[in-house]
């Protein structure tokens, strides 16, 4: 299901990811369809948010995360949903062909090829740093683990990874164009601001 990873406004964030990664499907694929199956059980064992039904008849699984946090510039990969139940994560069992994942305060959609990613941090998973964040849900609260991998190695290793900018108002159609091919990352020579510590 999708998720936006902050303590608060989880919900805001998600539906707000979700909502941009659908314009980009339907934008990038005029005449395809988006089947919504975040509340269908059977995709959400498979790790999937939305179908992408293309023209062609083909049917992509898509799974959708959503961050809220203004200086961040690192994934948070799902390796275990619940800890006290000592379930998977989504990044570890998603059947979905993509992962979007969209960087709401940056303005960014970043489009991951689920499987080439997961081939390649696999077996560098113990490299990165492990975060955990608690979800309540009624009175159950519970404990998310997952792995924070900077955008740029994944970047660097992944080259099918693709970068789009979100609308934002006051910007020019060839300013969005120009932003498209050029991956995020701050100018050169400047140094990233720390990460506020928050819960991911």
């Amino acid at each position: 299901m999708a998720r936006g990873f902050s303590m608060r406004g989880v919900m805001g964030a998600a539906d707000r990811a979700v909502q941009y990664a659908r314009n980009w499907l339907l934008s990038t694929e005029p005449g395809s369809r988006i089947h919504d199956v975040q509340d269908d059980p059977r995709f959400q064992h498979r790790g999937v948010d939305l179908l992408w039904e293309l023209p062609s008849g083909e049917v992509r699984g898509i799974e959708v995360k959503g961050d809220r946090q203004p200086r961040r510039r690192r994934y948070f990969f799902e390796l275990v949903s619940n800890l006290e139940r000592d379930t998977p994560g989504c990044f570890l069992y998603s059947g979905a062909d993509l992962l979007v994942y969209v960087f709401l305060a940056q303005g960014e959609l970043h489009v991951l090829p689920l499987k080439a990613v997961r081939e390649w941090f696999l077996p560098r998973a113990k490299s990165y740093e492990l975060r955990h964040t608690f979800t309540q849900t009624g009175a159950i609260r519970y404990t998310t683990v997952g792995a924070v991998v900077p955008v740029k190695d994944v970047r660097e290793a992944v080259p099918e990874v693709k970068y789009i900018p979100l609308p934002r108002r006051g910007r020019a159609e060839g300013e969005e164009q120009a932003a498209a091919e050029t991956p995020p990352g701050p100018p050169q020579g400047a140094r990233e601001p720390p990460e506020e510590d928050v819960p991911y």
